[in-house]
Order: structure tokens, then C-alpha cells, then sequence
């Protein structure tokens, strides 16, 4: 976990900066501390009043309103009560366990994070002392809570390189156009930061979805028997090109041990997905498909890449599918037997539709039950992976102004 304090002008900036983003639907709020009304119940101006009330109580004190950024590992999960208990236990061992704070939950980066807005004023209108407050108390709260909830600590090497994605856009990289040394080393660390994979057949499959590839060379070449990984790039006939790159040379050294140490990860968080991925799957067969190339395409509005295997006949033999809104990637065989490259086949020279339809009745059912994921009839919004990272997550806007130090 990374935590980042600032103190902004006012509390007027600050939560106008959170609201704005809940009002593009980037952030909601998801409790507060210190009022006697759950915090949706309240408008921007009750919210407003309620910090600006403290902070009226002390009209000597300068620096009044703190903005707390907290930000986790992309490979962790919260819930909104794991968030509030951890963003109160941050506060407590601040010192703020009896100060009014609003908490927001951005989704506006390709990691969880959290904003936390207060007042440093007390209620017998004394100013809490934030003096080396991130550098003593912050210090001291961050690596409690990482430890109370095992989240993935900020001194890990891992952490820092996955805070710390250049903003881009996923895109393909083209041979001879783009930069490609940057362009491996951003989508790389994106992939093997945000996407749900146990195994190298699986991560490759994401990759290749961005030209890339994860190469074990032979097995007489001396990277395989060194259990060596390089990452090349792929032309549009999925060839080689240009020179290999070591996963040593990437930052967070995306190699077989580090990969490896992933996939068990990875493996503790496939059941939600694998069950959003079929519910998707199901909505396309309902749309009754005549052949494959009708529920690619199905399966690619949806926002879903699919990666078949065939042998010398042109038979297709496997199928794997790659979930770019859940960010997940699943061989057809383990989300089902009726989901794989024959089970598929035989539903559409079969009745798709009705099978589709029934499937997907009993899925939505059984989902909403047991709280695995809200499918809304057969249609599922999804979005293009895009994250947007921001290394602190502090507009420049709610960043105080340092004093400038006139010398004689």
C-alpha cells in the first residue's frame, strides 16, 4: 500500500475534485466517519458544511483541510466494508480516529485506491499537529494495516512498478513504427499487473493480443535450459521481428520466477471471473450464431478476444478466451465442457439459441443468488481496457504551494 497526504487550499477544491468524479461515474462514496447521516444521504453543500464548520472554529490556523491518498497492489480485491475498516484504522493511528472524514473510491486507475478527506481541525477548535505526518504517523498507520489485512506492501519491488505505469493506451505495437523497447516494457507491465493468468500459454495469449510474445526459445536453446524468458514482437502474421528483450531488462523482471509466483496468485481469483466470462459467453449464443465467425464477432463487441488452435488439417482442437473488460483470460474447457472448441462447434450446427437461452436463464439465476456478479437480462456493459495510472493520485490543483525561501 502507498500513501499519499496533501493539504489543499480548501475543503471547497477538494471535494469538489471527489464529487466531480463521482458525478462522471469514476468514484462513488462509500462511507464516512463523524456524522450522524450516511454520507449518500448528503448533497456537496451538507458534505461542505460539515468540514467547513470545523475548520471555521479556528481562524488563526492556515493549513485546515488533509486529502489522503491510499493506494493497493492491482492484483488485490476490497470490497466496500474491507475499504472503510482499513481507511478507519489508517485514521486512528493518524490521529484522526475523532476528526469527520468522507472516504471516495476512485476507479479511475488500473489499481485500487481510496481518497480520504478531513479536517485538521478538532472539535474544541485546536489544530491537529501534521507536522512529518507522512514521514512519522502515515509511516507507522501503512505498514500496521498492511500487515492487519495482508495487503501487498509498498517496499516489495513489485508494488513500486506497478504504481507506477505510465499512463498509455493499449494499443498493438507495429514493427518499425512504434518504440519498442517502451511500448514492451508498458504493456508488459500492464498485463502481468492486471490481468488474471496461470500459466505462460494463457499470459501469451494477452499478449499476443498486443503483438507481443513470451519466449522460452528450444528446448536445446541455452535461454530454455536456463529457464530463461525473452519477450519479442510480433509481426501481423504472428512472426518474429527485431531483437529480443530479457525479462531481467523489464522493470519488476517479468521472468519464469516471478511469473510463476503469479499464477498462484492468480489461481486464488478465478471462480468470480470465470463466472462473469460465461455469463457474456451465454449472452452471445442467445443471439443465435449460423457459424464461428458470427460469435467471434458476438464475442468481440462484448469485448471479448478469442484464440483458437488447429492442427495441420485446419481443425479446430482448442479454444481460449480473453476477457479484456474482466481483464481474465480462460481456456474453453475450464469454464465448461459445452464452452469448449468441440462442445462450441456442436452448439452451433445444433440449436444454439434455445440451449444458449436456457443456460443462461439458470446462470442468471443462480449469479444473482449467490452475489457472484449482476447480469442485467442478456446485455452486459463492459469497457476497453485503458488504465489510466496516476502516481499519487493528487490533482495538481489540491497540492499546496510550497513557500518560496528568500535568501539575503
Amino acid at each position: 500500500m502507498v500513501a499519499r497526504i496533501t493539504f489543499p487550499k480548501s475543503a471547497s477544491i477538494a471535494l469538489n475534485y471527489n464529487v466531480q468524479k463521482e458525478q462522471q461515474g469514476k468514484a462513488n462514496c462509500i462511507g464516512a466517519k463523524g456524522i450522524l447521516v450516511p454520507a449518500n444521504a448528503l448533497n456537496f453543500y451538507e458534505k461542505l458544511a460539515t468540514l467547513e464548520n470545523r475548520n471555521n472554529l479556528n481562524q488563526r490556523a492556515t493549513t485546515k483541510t488533509m486529502h489522503v491518498s491510499l493506494n493497493f497492489s492491482p492484483i488485490e480485491e476490497f470490497s466496500n466494508s474491507r475499504l472503510m475498516k482499513i481507511a478507519n484504522d489508517y485514521m486512528r493511528l493518524l490521529g484522526f480516529a475523532e476528526q469527520p472524514y468522507f472516504v471516495y473510491q476512485h476507479h479511475d486507475a488500473g489499481h485500487p485506491h481510496i481518497h480520504i478527506l478531513t479536517t485538521c481541525i478538532q472539535a474544541d477548535g485546536t489544530r491537529i499537529n501534521t507536522h512529518n505526518i507522512g514521514r512519522n504517523q502515515s509511516e507507522f498507520a501503512r505498514k500496521y494495516v498492511e500487515e492487519k489485512y495482508r495487503l501487498e506492501k509498498a517496499e516489495n519491488h513489485r508494488m513500486k512498478n506497478a504504481s507506477g505505469i505510465i499512463s498509455f493506451k493499449m494499443e498493438k505495437l507495429e514493427y518499425g513504427k512504434s518504440e519498442l523497447r517502451r511500448g514492451i516494457a508498458n504493456i508488459v507491465q500492464a498485463v502481468y499487473s492486471t490481468y488474471n493468468f496461470t500459466s505462460l500459454p494463457e499470459y501469451n495469449a494477452i499478449l499476443k493480443q498486443f503483438n507481443i510474445l513470451a519466449d522460452r526459445g528450444t528446448e536445446e536453446s541455452f535461454t530454455y535450459k536456463k529457464n530463461g524468458l525473452v519477450y519479442r514482437v510480433l509481426d501481423t502474421q504472428g512472426e518474429k521481428q527485431g531483437v529480443p528483450i530479457k525479462a531481467s531488462a523489464l522493470p519488476g523482471n517479468p521472468g519464469l520466477k516471478n511469473l510463476s509466483l503469479r499464477f498462484e496468485i492468480n489461481q486464488k481469483h478465478r471462480d468470480p471471473l470465470k463466472q462473469k466470462l460465461r455469463v457474456l459467453i451465454d449472452a452471445a449464443l442467445v443471439k443465435s450464431p449460423t457459424n464461428f465467425m458470427e460469435l467471434r464477432s458476438l464475442l468481440e463487441q462484448a469485448n471479448i478476444s478469442v484464440v483458437t488452435r488447429q492442427n495441420e488439417a485446419g481443425r479446430m482442437y482448442g479454444i481460449t478466451f480473453v476477457d479484456k473488460a474482466n481483464r481474465s483470460v480462460f481456456n474453453g474447457s475450464e469454464i465448461g465442457k459445452a464452452y469448449s472448441a468441440s462442445g462450441l462447434l456442436k452448439q452451433l450446427n445444433g440449436s444454439t439459441g434455445s440451449q444458449a437461452a436456457k443456460n443462461a436463464m439458470i446462470n442468471n439465476e443462480r449469479y444473482q443468488r449467490e452475489g457472484i456478479v449482476e447480469f442485467n437480462g442478456l446485455s452486459m456493459l463492459t469497457e476497453l481496457i485503458n488504465p489510466t495510472q496516476e502516481s499519487t493520485h493528487i490533482p495538481y490543483h489540491l497540492r499546496k504551494k510550497k513557500k518560496k525561501i528568500r535568501r539575503s
